[in-house]
Order: C-alpha cells, then structure tokens, then sequence
C-alpha cells in the first residue's frame, strides 16, 4: 500500500481521489488517476492566487488593491485554465468538485454554465438599462465576476442559444484579461460546440479564445461508472400506484449521491423555475408539476442541462382534450433524449401508450410489473 500511496502529507485533489480509492468508493481508473494529477498541478500553481480583479491599466480600484496583495499572488501571471471533455459518467464532476473543495483560493465559485449564462444575460440587460451612459456593459460585467471569484468552475459548458455567441467572446476576453481562472467540465470539446447550428461562426473567435487560455484534457475512460452503478434500474414503471412511488423514492435516494432533498429554484429567462424536489444531479417532478403548468422549451432545456437524471410521477394516459399537455410532454422529451438524460417514471401506461409514433424511437422500455 505504501509503494501505491508514498506521500502521506499529500493535500490537494490527488490526496482527496487517493483517498477514495483507499477508502473503497472508488475503483482504480488510469483515465481519472491522470485527470486527478494533472488537477493536482492547477491546484499547486493556484495557492496563494489573488489577482487584482481589474487589469494591469485599471483605474483607482487596482492601486488600491495592489499594495494590499502584494505577496498574495498579485504579481504572478495567472495559470492556464482546464477544459475537461469526456462522455456521461466518466467522473468529470467528481473530480471538479474535489479540485473545488480543496482550492487554496479566496475567490472562487463553482456554477453550472447554463445558470451562469441566465445571470450573464440578466446582469447584461440590467446594467445597459440602469446606466445607459456606459455603452458597452462587457467590462463593468466582467469587473463584477472577477471582484466575485479569481476561480470560475463551470459545470456542464455547452453553448445552446446563438444568444450566447455574441456576449461570450467579449465577456471571456474580458475575464482572462483580468486575471481570471477557469477550469471547465463538457461532455463536448470545443471545436464541436454549437456544431451544425445556425450563425455558428459567430462561435469561432470565442472558440479560438478558449483554446488558448484553457488546456483542454479528454477524459478517455472507457467505462461509465454511473452507468454501470444505474444500468440495472428500471426506468419505466406500470401502474403509477403506491408501489411506483416507492421505487422512485428508492432510485432517487440511489441518484442522490447523498445530497440533502430540497426544493431548488433555476433561472429562466430571468424567470424562476420551481423544482419540487432536488438532490445532487436528480430532481423529481410530479407531471402536473411539468406538463400542466405553461412551461416551455427553455424551461425543459434548463432541466436537461442542469441534471443529468429525472424522475417524473404518474403520467396519466392523455386524452384528446389534453393537447397542450401532450405537446409539453413531447418537448420534455425531445430535450430529455438530446442531452441523454436518465428519465425515470411511473405511468398509466407504456410509452406506445401516448406518445405520438414518430416519437416512440425517443422514450424508454417500459418493464410490466406481473
């Protein structure tokens, strides 16, 4: 064991993954023993990192703060960042999160990227409409983050509206300019975000951009762990009785990965989006609480993006006159089959029950209680 695990003063990312392993909640991996290395050497380059969070020519702000944190990493040029790539379930946010938590950083924040982008779009919009004197709102935007976190770690990037094309290359620029670190998790590498969408090319210098700042780093492992951990469940349950609920409740304690359940709120289209119920990378929906509320496809996008399973109860069998729950429904699961989220849930009926046949091809097996 010592010949293993020779360094027993160890701290960092390496030491909580190596940890794991001895501990038994992990299983040895080469993909993910490399990506905790290589997360170890950020996080030595980062202590002590505090950058001024305006750059070299700010104003009174950055001579203020300059003799302050002299010693504190001021001076140092900032490390490049991660842009980790790798399939579901390959242990990117495990890793990212033990890199978080261990960060020797006083300025750092973890987010998803979907929700960053929906505070980007408010603050954006905000700021042009309280101070129309300032024009371009990019660089008063970027002092905000940067004053807020040194550390940006994004969860899930992907880019999902043309919207973001246009703000994300200025706003970036802005942010590596001011000394800001950033280290990402994507199921897509860079060059193949926003692939085959309309006004792509808008994407490229930001593109460009992150491939310059950021070492990007595909996590190659070629098994799925949450997969094989999940592969047994079953997905779809028939009847939605008493008996469905309490294998729903066991599979969403099973995805919880020991998160405390609560009621969780996303931003929306600078709306909120109530979830009933949240824990970790799951959340649990009634169908009423989906279907038979206005939502639409930006609402079930930002479901799709943020979790990466769901669980939906008591689908009823939908009449005719129900067509506007049908439609819900359908979206829900377009966005549920694009970004290969696990659906779990209990129905009146098997998908060939009331899914339009052009959408069978996109729904799950549905196992038949006896």
């Amino acid at each position: 064991m010592d010949a293993i695990f020779p360094e027993p003063a160890l701290k960092g990312p390496l030491a909580a993954y190596r940890a794991k392993l001895q501990a038994g909640e992990l299983q040895t991996d080469p993909a993910q023993a490399l990506l905790a290395e290589r997360l170890q050497d950020l996080w030595k380059r980062l202590r002590g990192y505090d950058p001024p969070p305006r750059p070299a020519e700010g104003g009174l702000l950055e001579r203020i703060l300059r003799p302050l944190r002299a010693g504190n990493g001021a001076g140092r040029p900032p490390p490049q960042g991660l842009y980790i790539v790798g399939d579901v379930g390959r242990g990117k946010s495990m890793l990212m999160g033990l890199f978080f938590s261990a960060a020797e950083v006083t300025r750092k924040r973890r987010i998803h990227f979907h929700a960053f982008m929906q505070e980007v779009h408010g603050q954006f919009h905000a700021l042009q409409r309280n101070n129309p004197e300032i024009g371009d709102p990019i660089p008063l935007l970027a002092d905000i983050i940067a004053e807020s976190a040194s550390l940006l770690c994004f969860d899930e990037f992907q880019i999902v509206d043309i919207a973001d094309a246009m703000i994300l290359y200025r706003l970036f620029e802005a942010l590596f300019s001011r000394g800001v670190v950033i280290v990402a998790t994507s199921n897509t590498a860079p060059e193949n975000l926003f692939r085959g969408q309309p006004g792509r090319d808008a994407l490229l210098p930001f593109i460009a951009l992150i491939k310059r700042h950021l070492e990007v780093l595909v996590l190659e492992g070629k098994r799925d762990w949450r997969r094989g951990r999940l592969k047994t469940l079953p997905r779809w349950f028939v009847p939605a009785d008493e008996e469905a609920d309490a294998a729903l409740s066991a599979i969403f304690a099973e995805l919880s990965e020991g998160a405390p359940p609560r009621p969780k709120r996303l931003s929306v289209l600078g709306r909120e989006l109530e979830i009933p119920l949240a824990a970790g990378p799951v959340a649990r929906f009634d169908f009423a609480a989906l279907c038979a509320r206005p939502l639409g496809p930006a609402d079930y996008l930002a479901l799709a993006t943020h979790f990466p399973a769901l669980i939906v109860e008591r689908i009823p069998r939908l009449l005719p006159e129900q067509s506007q729950e049908a439609r819900r429904f359908i979206t829900l699961i377009d966005a549920v089959y694009e970004h290969r989220v696990k659906l779990y849930a209990s129905a009146a009926a098997a998908p060939d029950g009331f899914i339009r046949p052009e959408k069978k091809r996109r729904c799950l097996p549905a196992p038949r209680r006896g």
